[in-house]
C-alpha cells in the first residue's frame, strides 16, 4: 500500500499495518448488486440486502483459488448520488478497487461510467488494479462483457500503468466473483511487484 497520506488528503487505512490483510473498495451505483456480490464472497450464499446507507465492512478468506488463505478487508460504499464524493476517501490507499455494474440497465450504464471516469482520474487511484464486475449475467436483457467494457469506455479512462479486467458475473448465484477476486489477486501482486523494482532502481 502507499504512504496513506498525500496533499490531498490523509488515507483511511493509514492505522492498518499493510501485511495483514489486503484492502478492497467495492462501489458502484445503487441496486448494482454490490452488497449481494460481497455476502456471496464472505458466506458463499445468497442473502438478500437492502441498498447501502453508508458503507459495510466485511473480511473475505477465499479457501480456494490462487487467493486461498489471504484476507481482504472489502468496503462496500453505498452507491447514492449523495455518497458518491465519499468513494474516493475509499479508493486511496486501497489495493485494489472492484466496481460492480448492472449489466441489464443501459442508462445506468451511461451514469456508471461518468462516476468511473471521475474516481479513475484523480491521481491516487490510477494506478490502483480495477476489476468491473458485469453483474446479473443470468438474466436475458444482460450486455456481455464486450458490450459492458466498451459502454462504460474502460479501455480509455484507465491510468497507462493500470491494470485491469471486466468479469462477468451473478452474485446471485456466485458465478465468476471467486474467479474475479483472484484476477484482482493477481493483479494487485503484479503491482507490488512492479513497485518493489522500481523503488530499487531508484
Amino acid at each position: 500500500m502507499g504512504s496513506g497520506s498525500s496533499r490531498s488528503g490523509r488515507s483511511i487505512w493509514e492505522h492498518i499495518p499493510a501485511f495483514q490483510t489486503l484492502q478492497i473498495a467495492m462501489i458502484g451505483l445503487d441496486y448494482s448488486g454490490k452488497t449481494t456480490a460481497l455476502y456471496r464472497l464472505k458466506f458463499n450464499e445468497f442473502i438478500n440486502s437492502v441498498p447501502t446507507i453508508g458503507f459495510n465492512v466485511e473480511k473475505v478468506k477465499p479457501s480456494s483459488g490462487k487467493a486461498k488463505g489471504t484476507t481482504f478487508t472489502f468496503w462496500d460504499v453505498g452507491g447514492q448520488d449523495k455518497l458518491r464524493p465519499l468513494w474516493k476517501s475509499y479508493t486511496r490507499g486501497a489495493d485494489g478497487i472492484v466496481f460492480v455494474v448492472d449489466s441489464c440497465d443501459i442508462d445506468k450504464l451511461e451514469e456508471a461510467k461518468t462516476e468511473l471516469t471521475k474516481l479513475l482520474k484523480t491521481q491516487e487511484n490510477q494506478g490502483t488494479p480495477l476489476i468491473v464486475i458485469a453483474n446479473k449475467q443470468d438474466l436475458p436483457a444482460a450486455l456481455n462483457v464486450k458490450e459492458v467494457e466498451a459502454r462504460l469506455g474502460v479501455a480509455d479512462i484507465v491510468g497507462p500503468m493500470q491494470l485491469w479486467h471486466v468479469q462477468p458475473a451473478c452474485a446471485i448465484t456466485g458465478e465468476g466473483l471467486f474467479e474475479g477476486l483472484d484476477i484482482l489477486y493477481d493483479m494487485i501482486l503484479k503491482r507490488k511487484k512492479i513497485a518493489k523494482q522500481q523503488k530499487k532502481k531508484r
